[in-house]
């Protein structure tokens, strides 16, 4: 049971971390309208409750040749224990794998895979998840624009 208790000034904290996770205590305590002594203790509860986890960078994807995003549903032969933690350890140890969940519905897994184009999502069905011998089938869902990317609701 999560016993964390957020109220609305740690959820504008986390909102303008999100934009901007280089902001000075000074900065981040200006745009949520308190003074920085409070902010900077609810930034250390923040993190020592697990809330933040790290600081991140927001990296334009088409600068670095990743801004080629396919949804790539699996859905395994068979699972088990087993079969799932087999099939989490291949997929962790991909690089083009950005994101895994273990779903519920037609499909076993969602994975988010960033490659350069199609010729590199080709390769990483074919080579990468062809060469695990436990799927059964894989569907691709390519993603023509990304209209929002949040972690915290805005």
């Amino acid at each position: 049971m999560n016993d964390i208790q957020l109220d609305k000034v740690d959820l504008d904290i986390l909102r303008e971390l999100q934009r901007d996770s280089r902001l000075s205590v000074r900065e981040l305590a200006a745009r949520v309208h308190r003074s920085a002594t409070p902010v900077f203790e609810r930034l250390r509860r923040l993190e020592s409750q697990g809330v933040i986890k790290g600081y991140t960078v927001n990296i334009d994807l088409e600068k670095i040749g990743r801004d080629f995003i396919v949804f790539c549903n699996v859905k395994l032969r068979r699972i088990n224990t087993e079969i799932h933690e087999r099939f989490a350890a291949e997929v962790a140890a991909m690089p083009e794998v950005t994101e895994c969940y273990n779903v519920s519905g037609a499909v076993d897994y969602m994975l988010k895979v960033q490659v350069p184009d199609m010729k590199a999502y080709r390769e990483f069905v074919t080579a990468r998840l062809g060469g695990l011998d436990m799927h059964e089938s894989v569907q691709s869902v390519f993603v023509m624009e990304t209209i929002k990317h949040d972690v915290v609701p805005m």
